[in-house]
């Protein structure tokens, strides 16, 4: 997605750019956020699809070795490339929990097991749901909350394993969670919060997952969604600065010539992995390598949390945990589904959650970001009409 907004940007600018993007999957850049709306069958693979200018695709070719010296870089293939300026947007992979059984004797995963990261994935998913009987997800981030939505609309009963206090807790306090967890279960998906998962259960084909409190959850389908890791190999192989992504300073270099941008790379010691800051950090450097501004630095990227789809929709912004010198504005209706919370300092936002309701997120989010109060009444504000129902699923503020 990095690449993609890169290419397009730079198109966009009149770069005088030859570029090229290099992809070891073989579908053309893709949105990623939008892969489980996929899996229900609301979108087809090639709606997903990203613009990228004038760019030349070269698909199904992975970069297995840099010289950055040289500036060249060498395809799997064989095949060798010079260039001059070289962007890694090699993204991230999906994290392996410490569970037991995961991988059958021949080293391969075990059947029924899954992780949901690409519309390979996406694909081999959707075939095993349909003659599934029962899912469990482990993992209550957004992508494990968002493929137990997806699932329980194959109608699959699905269950959520999180080893978190709540589901989504990067984003949400433990009262939004819950409003989230009381959607849950309206669409069929019951959640275990604060429970590990231990080993998978079965022979040739997962049959459960065992808990380390000893409970054994039924299930033959099992989806991985336990976070993602930067793809640093690459880069570490080249001898490029790597911590727990790639390196990168306020231009997002991270040596001469050689850039990183969106989930694989790290910056000031944080990696976003959100496709706000990934977009934010394509378009500066397009700036830059266009010449439109090249004194351009990157500090970073204010983001909203968004997830919309169907009946389970909630936003966040700013700070989760209330400063001892903040207000705490919260309401909450258990018969409507919706819950919404404030935390304020004086008359200006520090942050949000909105859970069922999202008719006031443009115009909180929007104060929050541009650092202007929010009136005498901000109580006016999360009463607002509700907005009509939306069904798509973001993450960050594309």
């Amino acid at each position: 997605m990095a690449a993609a907004r890169l290419a397009q940007q730079l198109e966009a600018l009149g770069a005088d750019t030859e570029v090229t993007l290099y992809g070891g999957e073989p579908e053309a850049p893709y949105n990623r956020a939008l892969i489980a709306d996929v899996l229900t069958g609301r979108h087809r693979p090639a709606d997903l699809a990203l613009p990228v200018g004038a760019a030349r695709l070269r698909t199904g070719s992975e970069v297995v070795a840099l010289d950055t010296a040289a500036r060249t870089l060498t395809l799997a293939d064989g095949d060798r490339a010079h260039y001059d300026d070289l962007v890694l947007a090699t993204g991230a992979n999906p994290v392996l929990p410490p569970l037991r059984g995961l991988f059958a004797a021949d080293g391969s995963w075990r059947t029924g097991l899954h992780a949901l990261r690409s519309l390979a994935d996406c694909a081999r998913l959707a075939a095993d749901a349909a003659t599934a009987h029962r899912a469990v997800v482990v993992g209550g981030g957004v992508l494990g909350v968002s493929a137990a939505r997806a699932l329980a609309a194959l109608g699959l009963p699905v269950e959520i394993v999180h080893q978190g206090p709540h589901l989504l807790e990067r984003h949400l306090d433990e009262g939004a969670a819950h409003a989230v967890r009381q959607a849950l279960v309206r669409l069929g998906v019951e959640t275990y919060p604060v429970n590990r998962a231990r080993a998978l259960d079965g022979e040739d084909r997962v049959a459960g997952v065992t808990l380390a409190t000893g409970r054994r959850l039924d299930a033959d389908l099992v989806v991985l969604a336990c976070g993602v890791r930067p793809r640093t190999g690459l880069a570490h192989s080249a001898g490029l600065p790597v911590g727990r992504g790639i390196q990168v300073d306020d231009t997002l270099a991270c040596a001469p010539g050689t850039y990183a941008i969106g989930d694989c790379a790290e910056h000031r010691g944080t990696v976003h992995g959100l496709a706000a800051p990934a977009w934010d950090q394509a378009d500066l450097l397009a700036r830059r390598l266009s010449g439109a501004d090249p004194d351009a630095r990157w500090t970073g990227t204010r983001t909203l949390a968004r997830l919309t789809a169907g009946p389970l929709e909630y936003a966040a912004f700013g700070v989760g945990e209330a400063p001892a010198d903040a207000d705490v504005l919260c309401l909450g209706d258990a018969t409507r589904g919706t819950y919404r919370r404030l935390v304020l300092r004086g008359d200006r936002l520090l942050g949000g959650a909105l859970v069922g309701d999202l008719a006031t997120a443009g115009t909180l989010s929007r104060a929050w970001l541009e650092g202007r109060p929010v009136g005498p009444d901000p109580l006016s504000l999360l009463l607002a009409p509700p907005a009509p129902a939306r069904t798509a699923l973001r993450e960050a503020t594309p």
